[in-house]
């Protein structure tokens, strides 16, 4: 009974997590940049909070139906690379360590500016035909990356403060991995 209770929790959290993006990428701080359709926003500071919190099958899960759901809300063309740019973002994070941020998770989110800069940089030349155009959406890329790296950063460390991870790895099953590098500060 307790591995479902596991599984139920994750597939909930994962769910409320990828709401939270959708919400957080298409409505809130949702700046349209470009000729193409695009926009900056920063719902990615919420995909790097799923993949911290979440082992990595539910956080590519919430990372792309967050930002699919959120493109098909407002800019349909990008569902598709949105979809699996998102789910590629989650991969330099780790949730296997009893903190949000550890070391391998402060620099996660430059990794993952790198991705999305250039899956979308990839995405947009495909889409229309054209691989030089695209180049001045970095300047967009780099702010919206910025914008979530600092948000993600003051997340994590607040998260770290009531000690989150500790509080629910147990719920979502993963004690045995962490348990020998939670450190609690009581």
């Amino acid at each position: 009974m307790k591995n479902r209770n596991a599984t139920t929790t994750k597939m909930v959290m994962t769910g409320l997590l990828a709401a939270m993006v959708a919400i957080m990428t298409a409505y809130i701080c949702h700046i349209p940049y470009g000729a193409n359709g695009g926009y900056i926003h920063f719902g990615d500071a919420l995909i790097y909070v799923a993949a911290v919190l979440l082992p990595r099958p539910y956080a590519l899960v919430a990372a792309a139906v967050g930002g699919g759901l959120a493109d098909l809300l407002t800019a349909p063309l990008w569902a598709p690379a949105t979809i699996v740019i998102k789910m590629l973002i989650t991969l330099p994070f780790t949730s296997k360590e009893g903190r949000v941020l550890c070391p391998r998770n402060a620099v996660a989110p430059f990794a993952a500016a790198l991705v999305s800069a250039t899956g979308y940089w990839l995405a947009e030349g495909l889409l229309f035909g054209n691989f030089v155009a695209p180049l001045v959406s970095f300047a967009g890329s780099a702010v919206q990356s910025g914008g979530s790296a600092a948000i993600f950063l003051a997340l994590a460390v607040a998260l770290d403060r009531i000690h989150l991870k500790q509080k629910i790895m147990p719920i979502l099953g993963m004690t045995e991995k962490v348990t020998s590098k939670v450190k609690v500060n009581r």
